[in-house]
């Protein structure tokens, strides 16, 4: 028997499986980080990419922003936040700065997630405004985006005199990667805007793929977002298991991330043999949070699973769905193929909240059973949304079995937003 450990919320779940079923456990091979956390951002910043250091950029200026990732992110800002404010007032010392929460989508996050993202120092003493995609009012439009749509974001970026962006790069399930321009867009566009970005047309487009920004439609929105909005410096990190910075990447908003990409995809690419059971994870917390974030780590259990085959998607949702038009979309529809159809009528510019997000697990769900593995969430919450419910990794993989059959060949993803999962056939 094989021992196999899943991360889960802030810690993990273990269960045993027969050797002879297992086709193997994929894991990204990016390093565990030795490095000093504080020690890698300050050399990044020391010596960016395509661009002047960031205690050059502010000097002469009166005002910055720096965007900064939610709770849903996990962005160590204990670390890059106080190296970024201290070169802004290193260039400026009287610069007023701003921190911007990129809530996206997301809803408001809260005073202690603050706290726990930042430390009280910043908390108490900085100014920070948490991006409301839905109030017009601090809301204002760029342009128009390459897909047609609306280019609205938070006016604070682009009324400052620099736009700066700290965030982290992990294989993305649709946009390729996280990190760069995605501090933009979605993170402080509007509403408005980030529904043309996540339309149904780009959503299924195979460009639109883990690890993947050739030809994709939503990348390049992305970065024409980022380019009008005028962002000229990113503090971009990659993270280990244990969220620790493996390394950094500051500089141009462009080739600073693309550099963090390239880093990446040399690290986390697993060629998976297709397997009749996939077991994953969305890396425990802060991405497990609810279903709507589970979503991506299901993705990387359907590129590695046939067809009618079993995704045990391991994760605690304790915040429950996360979405309310992704719950209803789901809850509400008979039966995923429903879903699909439905949101591929869809045209660009009438998107529907999250309909990106159901989009795809529609998707998942036409093809494979999913078993979410939680003792944290509502089991009738997840089954009205046409996915099965385990309280333990045993029961699911049980069931899994007597789906399958004994013979059935499993593979283990533990973290299914670490890794860009290529299927080969066995």
């Amino acid at each position: 028997m094989r021992k196999i450990r899943i991360p889960y919320g802030r810690t993990f779940v273990e269960s045993e499986l027969p050797e002879k079923n297992l086709l193997g456990i994929f894991d990204s091979s990016l390093p565990q980080s030795g490095c000093d956390e504080s020690r890698a951002v300050k050399n990044a910043l020391n010596s960016p990419i395509g661009s002047m250091r960031l205690e050059e950029l502010s000097r002469g200026k009166k005002s910055a922003v720096v965007i900064s990732s939610d709770h849903t992110r996990p962005v160590p800002s204990r670390v890059i936040m106080p190296e970024i404010l201290e070169r802004l007032r290193r260039g400026s010392p009287d610069i007023d700065i701003t921190i911007l929460i990129a809530t996206g989508f997301h809803r408001a996050t809260t005073r202690e997630e603050l706290l726990g993202k930042f430390g009280e120092d910043i908390v108490n003493n900085e100014k920070i405004v948490i991006h409301d995609s839905n109030d017009k009012s601090s809301l204002v439009p760029l342009d128009k985006l390459p897909s047609g749509g609306d280019l609205i974001i938070n006016r604070l970026a682009v009324e400052t005199d620099l736009l700066v962006a700290e965030g982290f790069i992990e294989p993305h399930f649709f946009a390729g990667f996280s990190g760069g321009r995605k501090s933009v867009l979605p993170g402080i566009a509007s509403a408005e805007t980030v529904l043309a970005n996540h339309c149904s047309e780009f959503i299924q487009s195979p460009f639109a793929r883990t690890g993947n920004l050739e030809k994709n439609p939503i990348h390049n929105d992305m970065l024409f977002a980022a380019e009008r909005a005028e962002l000229a410096f990113i503090v971009n990190v990659v993270l280990d298991h244990n969220k620790r910075v493996v390394r950094a990447f500051a500089g141009d908003s462009v080739e600073a991330h693309l550099a963090g990409c390239e880093f990446l995809k040399s690290h986390c690419r697993a060629a998976v043999p297709e397997s009749d059971i996939v077991i994953t994870s969305n890396g425990g917390y802060p991405l497990d949070q609810n279903i709507y974030q589970a979503v991506k780590g299901m993705t990387a259990g359907e590129t590695a699973c046939r067809e009618n085959g079993v995704i045990i998607m391991v994760s605690a949702c304790s915040d429950g769905h996360g979405g309310e038009s992704f719950y209803e979309n789901m809850a509400d529809s008979r039966c995923p193929r429903e879903v699909l159809k439905r949101a591929a009528a869809v045209p660009r510019d009438k998107t529907a909240p999250d309909q990106w997000e159901f989009q795809i697990l529609a998707r998942i769900l036409s093809r494979n059973k999913v078993i979410l593995v939680s003792s944290d969430c509502d089991p009738a919450m997840i089954k009205s949304m046409h996915m099965e419910h385990a309280f333990t990794l045993d029961e699911a993989i049980t069931r899994a079995f007597s789906y399958m059959g004994a013979d059935a060949k499993i593979s283990v993803i533990p973290d299914g937003v670490s890794v860009i999962v290529e299927k080969e056939k066995i």
